[in-house]
């Protein structure tokens, strides 16, 4: 692919977010991932990181050399992959790049990993050395010449600070050290990389890409590096085209590299447009209108898991019916990759029966109509029927037809349409005349009987 992420060429690829799921459990479910429909699955940083049950421990690095954290070693990794890879399932791998691990409550130095850690290795060397994905480990992989000069970022509206600034958890956190834009950073990230891609890693999400100069991108992910993978940041922005977070950090990244970028423009417009006074008219074409990315380099989404897991995003947490109904829209359109988000029950937050949120989600019955329509209908062109404030209907060529109605009431539609056609979500038949009764806060997949 020589470095574009155009992603016609991956086929109709939903990713399933294993958000903090160990990787044998991840290979234990294989086979169900794969008879769901997923194309590949995103799983948390494969690096070194405390063996802690915190979440967030995992996006602080202290070793790219070696896979050993709370999730799994290498050998739970590389068996992950060889279990997908024969049922034709890609692994996605999370790679923090920006930053290391805030270690200052234990030392006052920036040797990674530290001098205990370097020991450890020493006196466990068969270990370690069957964990090894590269590099020696009797060294150390970075020290205090690989990163920036610390002071946390105050204003995140200032691009210099965001980009070279330690994300914190406020005026008493030293934060997280931000790695240096340098020859030794660089080859390190990149041996990294080619490690994962010869053990079979097909994708990557770059975490915190928002906060990694366009230089450092650029240097890392290079035509060798991105070729036949599939590779996008997390740049997080309050909107579209039209925002200045979008034209500060989104638009800049789009413009200088060749890679995807998770869809916050349209994640703002569906949000939008399931609010109590938002209409469906926005999500005709969000595209003409700077309110999404381009098809080809959209990660699209309706939560992800910086949403439910910090407090400062939990208000862009959707009603549970508007999220159902927000899924359908993004895998029943046409473009851009959807992603399904899962976990352990990582935020607590429960559903309307008290269950964990998310946890079951990638397999609930709903989630893989969606995905079967979806995998029918890509590649299909996107017709609009009918769009008003409550109601969106469009149609995807001659294979399927989407009806999402998001008001209280239910509503009366009339199609035109020659065979016999069912409605996915309830094995339904349409009747002959076309004429549809949809339900309240519901959404119709239409098929081809």
């Amino acid at each position: 692919m020589s470095g574009s992420q155009e992603i016609q060429s991956f086929g109709a690829n939903v990713i399933l977010h294993a958000f903090d799921w160990k990787y044998a459990d991840i290979a234990q479910r294989a086979k169900e991932i794969h008879e769901l429909g997923y194309g590949s699955v995103l799983v948390s940083p494969p690096m070194k990181s405390a063996h802690d049950d915190r979440w967030w421990q995992r996006y602080q690095p202290q070793d790219y050399r070696v896979i050993d954290n709370a999730l799994g070693d290498t050998k739970d990794f590389i068996r992950m992959v060889r279990e997908l890879e024969q049922v034709g399932v890609w692994v996605y791998a999370d790679v923090v790049f920006n930053h290391m691990a805030n270690e200052a409550h234990l030392r006052r130095d920036l040797q990674y990993p530290r001098k205990d850690v370097l020991e450890e290795y020493q006196q466990n060397k068969q270990k370690y050395q069957s964990l090894t994905l590269f590099g020696d480990l009797s060294q150390p992989l970075f020290d205090e010449e690989d990163f920036v000069e610390a002071f946390g970022i105050k204003d995140w509206k200032d691009k210099w600070q965001v980009q070279n600034g330690r994300i914190t958890g406020g005026p008493t956190d030293p934060g997280l050290p931000t790695l240096r834009v340098c020859d030794h950073v660089v080859e390190q990230q990149r041996a990294y990389l080619k490690a994962l891609k010869a053990i079979g890693v097909k994708g990557f999400r770059i975490d915190a890409a928002k906060h990694m100069t366009l230089e450092h991108l650029k240097r890392v992910w290079t035509d060798d590096i991105t070729r036949d993978v599939h590779i996008f940041g997390e740049i997080i922005t309050d909107g579209g085209a039209t925002e200045e977070e979008y034209q500060l950090f989104l638009e800049p990244y789009l413009q200088e590299t060749r890679l995807g970028a998770y869809d916050f423009p349209l994640f703002s417009t569906i949000f939008k447009a399931f609010a109590k006074k938002g209409s469906f008219k926005s999500l005709i074409d969000p595209y003409c209108f700077g309110q999404a990315l381009s098809p080809g380099r959209a990660i699209t989404f309706v939560v992800t898991h910086d949403i439910p897991n910090n407090d400062v995003f939990l208000d862009l947490i959707m009603d549970e019916e508007n999220e159902w109904l927000a899924y359908a829209y993004i895998l029943g359109r046409d473009g851009g990759v959807p992603l399904v988000y899962t976990d352990l029950n990582t935020s607590g937050i429960t559903d309307k029966n008290g269950k964990p949120r998310w946890q079951g989600a990638w397999n609930d019955p709903r989630m893989a109509k969606m995905i079967q329509f979806h995998n029918m209908t890509h590649g299909e062109s996107m017709s609009v029927l009918e769009g008003n404030d409550d109601m969106l209907v469009f149609k995807r060529g001659s294979k399927g037809i989407v009806v999402l109605n998001k008001s209280q009431r239910q509503q009366s539609l009339a199609l035109k349409m020659d065979g016999d056609w069912v409605d996915l979500m309830t094995d339904q038949d349409v009747p002959s005349d076309g004429k549809l009764i949809v339900p309240p806060k519901a959404s119709i997949l239409l098929v081809e009987n």
